[in-house]
């Protein structure tokens, strides 16, 4: 486990928000004409209602692009004022170059630099961390965050128990280095903890891949194990988080968590001690959309009013590595 609180005079803080769906909206009800289930079974298992699945051509990057923009007019920037831009995706548009720095073509940014970055549904917080440690390095005054994916193109269209929980979307956060004073009541992201377990892989994962199989392959879960780490991990790192700094639950005014299932964002703000009208839900519109939920979750609750200067928020996830951690931000 790796801990770390930023110190010194700066802090990353959050300048610029803005998301994008797909415009196909894929209803429960969808489902029942491909398999055996139904818009009761989903809800009661999931609290998922609905969720965005990308046009036939229509990519990663695409997505993340359109995000990206929103965040830049929503900060009253250009992509000339963005120094990096760090993807979070496990479902790039190719093996490679970058979807950052096809990202980075399309916003027409000149200079600077893109990267991306793997941790499944969890790739958010990491990416954060990653933005966070440039800022704060004097590496970069402004990095350009992104969470998308298109995970419609990985499901087993034949394994009900999964096909139906996930979706795409993209969200973008602009992060800028600021003078700060260095304690908890500063703007900006205040902690981060960051976690990784290998042994647990085989809980959920892709079975294909370039050196292996040379193939795309589709998403395995073994559902009931990682609903079991995802609830007392999710709730452990977002204590350790908000201890490094002198926080505690009650000093949270939102935690903006991995929009999974709702049972598991119901028991994690349970065992942390906050209530469900201080979490940011949006599964129920969105699905599962792995590194892009939370940024897409930010993104909603601030247009919805819910997020204001000032309010302290917790991002947690967990996917698949098993890799996990969480975010203490002052918006």
């Amino acid at each position: 486990m790796t801990t770390m609180a930023a110190k010194g005079p700066r802090r990353a803080v959050a300048v610029g928000i803005g998301h994008y769906l797909p415009e196909r909206v894929v209803p429960n009800s969808e489902f029942e004409t491909m398999m055996d289930t139904s818009d009761e079974w989903i809800r009661a298992r999931t609290g998922i209602e609905r969720r965005h699945f990308a046009a036939d051509g229509e990519t990663t990057s695409q997505l993340g692009i359109k995000a990206a923009e929103a965040a830049l007019a929503n900060a009253g920037l250009t992509a000339d004022d963005i120094d990096a831009i760090v993807v979070a995706t496990s479902t790039p548009d190719l093996t490679f170059p970058s979807v950052a720095t096809m990202i980075q073509t399309g916003l027409k940014m000149s200079g600077g630099f893109g990267f991306d970055v793997q941790a499944v549904c969890a790739g958010f917080i990491f990416a954060l961390s990653t933005a966070n440690a440039y800022i704060i390095s004097g590496q970069a005054k402004r990095v350009l965050v992104i969470g998308a994916e298109t995970f419609s193109r990985i499901m087993d269209w034949d394994d009900r128990t999964t096909c139906v929980l996930f979706g795409d979307g993209a969200g973008a956060l602009i992060l800028e280095g600021q003078d700060a004073s260095g304690t908890n009541a500063d703007s900006g992201i205040l902690s981060l903890d960051l976690n990784s377990d290998g042994q647990y892989r085989d809980l959920l994962f892709v079975d294909g891949g370039v050196s292996k199989t040379q193939s795309t392959g589709v998403l395995k879960m073994q559902g009931k194990e990682v609903f079991r780490h995802a609830v007392e991990k999710l709730a452990k790192t977002a204590h350790t988080a908000l201890d490094s700094v002198g926080l505690h639950s009650d000093d949270v005014d939102w935690i903006v968590p991995h929009q999974a299932n709702l049972r598991i964002i119901s028991r994690t703000a349970q065992k942390m001690g906050v209530g469900m009208d201080r979490v940011i839900v949006t599964v129920q519109d969105h699905g599962n959309t792995s590194a892009a939920s939370i940024p897409l979750a930010l993104s909603v609750g601030v247009s919805q009013g819910k997020i204001k200067k000032g309010d302290v928020l917790v991002a947690e996830a967990i996917g698949g590595g098993l890799a996990w951690g969480s975010a203490v931000i002052r918006w």
